[in-house]
């Protein structure tokens, strides 16, 4: 828009009218302020122009080759061993003298008294081999002996307690049920003076050493599992990561789910990792190279990946259709239809309202 100005003879200034041209007389006070109004009113109209011309810059970006190591993220629970889990179960009667093993969950060595029983059975079988022990000084059989001694290992004695009746020859009403391993009670069906058949289970030792982790990999998964190498785990308790090794992938689908499940085993030695702990997982397979674009240069449409790549003019965007995997939350790696230095548009979105959608052209 153009204003034009004049000057007249009687000391006053006239505005020409845009429209007609008629000459207007005006005080020279107000015609000078309303051309400095035009002035700064035509200034803000090209620093408007500017503006718009600044949003419309279009910026690009290059195909990159990059080394990575895909990650898969998911969730398990710390579950025990079932190897190292063991039952306390006496091959016989008894009751109970003293309990030892007398809390839930209290930490046991192996070889730890659990219990001081007893029990008539033991006791026989004992004086059985005590009396063994005498005859075979004077007749000697070392079948026999060997049997007598036998009997007692069957009933599950200790190798102290039998070398302790054959140094002193005398035998003690009571024996005791000691812990197969270090660990702790999980399990306890006694209690002080308690009676007890044989094959009743009494405790349920756990050792803790190594435990295992239950990670659900969801089905769509399944097929990057293969080049998985590596297993991080993290709990809410501590700061540090823990490494864990893969074991197996269980042969079953849960279908609430949607998922299986894969062990990883994890050493424990200081125990700080307890059954039904809930961890987060990190799954890292071995560095590959990938070509790589951020997510914002790639846009999906109907089920189709596009990038609008840089055409043969300046300001000309083409839409390409590529073919493309997620490598991680922020890139996707480039399978097909690009190659390492080709340029595209960074923001795929800023295009959507472009002439290619408007004329079908993806």
């Amino acid at each position: 828009m153009k204003f034009t100005i004049n000057t007249v003879d009687f000391g006053s200034e006239a505005l020409a009218s845009p429209d007609c041209g008629t000459k207007v007389p005006l005080p020279i006070g107000y015609a000078r302020s309303l051309v400095m109004f035009l002035l700064l009113f035509t200034s803000f109209l090209d620093a408007k122009e500017a503006t718009v011309e600044q949003l419309f810059n279009v910026v690009t970006i290059q195909v990159k080759e990059v080394s990575y190591a895909k990650t898969m993220k998911s969730y398990g629970f710390i579950k025990v061993d079932d190897s190292r889990v063991y039952d306390v179960t006496p091959r016989f009667g008894g009751y109970v003298d003293v309990l030892y093993g007398d809390k839930m969950y209290q930490r046991i060595k192996k070889g730890a008294i659990l219990a001081k029983v007893y029990s008539p059975e033991v006791l026989k079988a004992k004086d059985d081999y005590l009396n063994t022990m005498r005859f075979t000084k004077k007749n000697p059989n070392k079948e026999m002996l060997q049997s007598s001694k036998t009997k007692l290992e069957l009933l599950n004695i200790s190798q102290s307690e039998i070398d302790t009746l054959t140094q002193t020859g005398k035998s003690s009403y009571y024996t005791s049920i000691v812990s197969p391993a270090d660990g702790y009670i999980f399990e306890k069906h006694l209690n002080n003076n308690s009676a007890f058949n044989k094959k009743n289970k009494l405790f349920k030792i756990v050792n803790l050493d190594k435990v295992w982790v239950e990670v659900k990999i969801h089905q769509d998964q399944l097929s990057l599992l293969k080049d998985v190498k590596e297993f991080s785990l993290t709990t809410s308790s501590y700061t540090q990561s823990f490494g864990a090794k893969r074991m197996q992938l269980y042969p079953e689908l849960d279908e609430k789910q949607e998922s299986f499940t894969l062990r990883l085993e994890l050493e424990n030695k200081k125990h700080l990792l307890k059954p039904g702990m809930y961890t987060k997982v990190v799954m890292r397979s071995n560095k590959q190279r990938y070509l790589t674009l951020p997510n914002t240069a790639v846009i999906r449409k109907n089920g189709t990946f596009y990038v609008f790549i840089v055409g043969e003019y300046e300001g000309e965007y083409e839409p390409l259709e590529v073919e493309v995997e997620v490598l991680n939350p922020d890139t996707y790696n480039i399978l097909s239809g690009l190659e390492v230095g080709d340029e595209v548009v960074n923001n795929a979105l800023f295009m959507m309202d472009s002439d290619a959608q408007i004329n079908g052209l993806y």
